[in-house]
C-alpha cells in the first residue's frame, strides 16, 4: 500500500459542488449551516474560491470553527420552492509521501504510549481520541480489532492492515446506511459506504489511544476507458487522518484502500461527520415532498491556468 510517485506530483484542480433543494410546496424559513469551502493545508493551497445561493439570502456569514474549517450560516425568511447552493474552487494540491519503515519505528503500542505522554498532544487527544456523536465505540469492536491488529504490530503497517482490513472485509454498497448508521450496526451489516468506513477506521484508532480526525473533501476518479467525464457524476469523500507519535497526520482511506496522495483535496475536518456536514439545516414548510440533487465536480487541469469561475461571489486567496 504505497504510494505511487505519479499520484504525488504537483497538481491543479477545479473543483464544483452543487446542492440543490426542490420542495412541492413554498418554505417559508430556512436556516443552513455547511462547509463548503476547501481549507488550506500543509498539502493543498486555495489558489481562488467563490460561492453562489439562491435564492439571495438575507443572512450570510462565515466564522472559523474550533478545527480552524471555514463554516458558513445562511438565513432565508421569504417563501421559495427551491434551494441551490454552489460552490467553486481551485486548489494547488502537493501531498508528502509517507515512509512506512519509518513509522514501524513504534510499534502500536509505543505510539500510545509516546502519544499519551506527550503534553504537545493534549489537545489533539482531547479533541480527536475520545467518542464523538457517530463515533462510539462498542462492546463488539474489540472482537474486529484483534482479527485485525496486534500491540506488536509497527506503527506503519498497522495502518496499512486497517486500511487494508475494511477494504476487504466490508462490501461498498450505497444505500444500506444512513447517516444516522452507529458502528456496532455497521459491523453486523458489513456494507456502506465512504463516511461508515471512516467512522469505523476512527472508532478502531481511538479505542487504541491513536487520535484520528474525520477528513472530508474530494478525490479525483477517472472514467472508464473510451467514455467522457459527466458533469456533476463525482462524489464527496471521506477519509481519516491519523495522528503519529512524532506530530504528522497520516491520512490512510479504508474506502480504496491507500494512503492520500495528490489527487485528494480537503474541505474540512473533524471528530466525525456531524461535525463537517457539507449542508444542513432547519426549513419551516406544509411541504409533503422534497428534492435533494447533488453534483460534484473534480476536474485536473493545465498549468497556472485560473478559470473564470461562474458564481456570482468571488474571493481571492491571500
Amino acid at each position: 500500500m504505497r504510494q505511487l510517485p505519479d499520484n504525488l506530483t504537483p497538481r491543479r484542480y477545479f473543483v464544483k459542488h452543487r446542492t440543490s433543494y426542490e420542495y412541492s410546496e413554498p418554505v417559508t424559513l430556512c436556516h443552513e449551516r455547511g462547509f463548503l469551502t476547501p481549507r488550506a493545508t500543509d498539502s493543498q493551497t486555495v489558489v481562488v474560491h467563490g460561492s453562489r445561493i439562491l435564492p439571495e439570502p438575507l443572512l450570510h456569514t462565515e466564522h472559523t470553527d474550533r478545527f480552524g474549517n471555514t463554516s458558513h450560516y445562511v438565513e432565508i425568511h421569504y417563501p421559495h420552492t427551491m434551494l441551490e447552493v454552489v460552490k467553486e474552487a481551485v486548489i494547488d494540491v502537493e501531498w508528502p509521501e509517507y515512509n512506512v519503515d519509518q513509522l514501524d519505528e513504534w510499534t502500536l503500542a509505543s505510539a500510545r504510549r509516546a502519544i499519551a505522554g506527550n503534553p504537545a498532544f493534549r489537545l489533539d487527544r482531547a479533541m480527536y481520541g475520545l467518542p464523538s456523536k457517530h463515533v462510539a465505540i462498542p462492546d463488539e469492536l474489540s472482537a474486529y480489532i484483534d482479527s485485525l491488529l496486534a500491540p506488536s504490530l509497527g506503527f506503519g503497517q498497522a495502518l496499512v492492515e486497517l486500511t487494508k482490513g475494511i477494504r476487504r472485509d466490508f462490501a461498498y454498497r450505497p444505500g444500506v446506511t444512513s447517516i444516522r448508521t452507529t458502528v456496532a450496526e455497521l459491523l453486523e451489516l458489513r456494507a456502506g459506504v465512504c463516511q461508515d468506513f471512516a467512522h469505523l477506521g476512527i472508532a478502531i484508532l481511538r479505542s487504541l489511544g491513536i487520535p484520528a480526525r474525520y477528513v472530508s473533501g474530494y478525490i479525483e476518479t477517472t472514467p472508464p476507458p473510451g467514455k467522457p467525464r459527466l458533469e456533476g457524476s463525482d462524489a464527496s469523500h471521506a477519509w481519516i487522518s491519523v495522528l503519529a507519535p512524532s506530530g504528522q497526520w497520516i491520512d490512510i482511506d479504508p474506502t480504496n484502500s491507500q494512503f492520500a496522495d495528490s489527487r485528494y483535496l480537503v474541505t474540512a475536518w473533524g471528530r466525525d461527520f456531524a461535525d463537517v456536514s457539507p449542508l444542513r439545516g432547519v426549513v419551516v414548510t406544509e411541504a409533503a415532498s422534497s428534492r435533494l440533487s447533488v453534483g460534484v465536480d473534480v476536474v485536473a487541469m493545465d498549468g497556472d491556468e485560473v478559470p473564470q469561475l461562474s458564481v456570482l461571489k468571488l474571493n481571492l486567496s491571500s
